[in-house]
């Protein structure tokens, strides 16, 4: 995968757990679950928006584009 999801660094450097997070977006845990452990195929910018927005960060401080040599 060339897209590299850190949403998991960025919850432990803010100290929030999963389980905030996913009220102060209004996302399942099944959801944040999903995108926190690269499993996601998109995210909607409104997703986006709203967990930078939680977590007081940049897009790219989340997601990370990782070249692939195989390809």
């Amino acid at each position: 995968m060339s897209i590299i999801v850190n949403l998991d660094v960025m919850m432990a450097k803010r100290k929030m757990s999963s389980t905030e997070l996913a009220s102060k977006i209004d996302i399942t845990m099944a959801n944040l679950s999903i995108l926190k452990n690269n499993k996601a195929k998109a995210v909607r910018f409104s997703t986006l928006e709203a967990i930078c927005k939680a977590l007081d960060c940049q897009p790219a401080d989340i997601l990370e584009y990782v070249k692939d040599d195989n390809k």
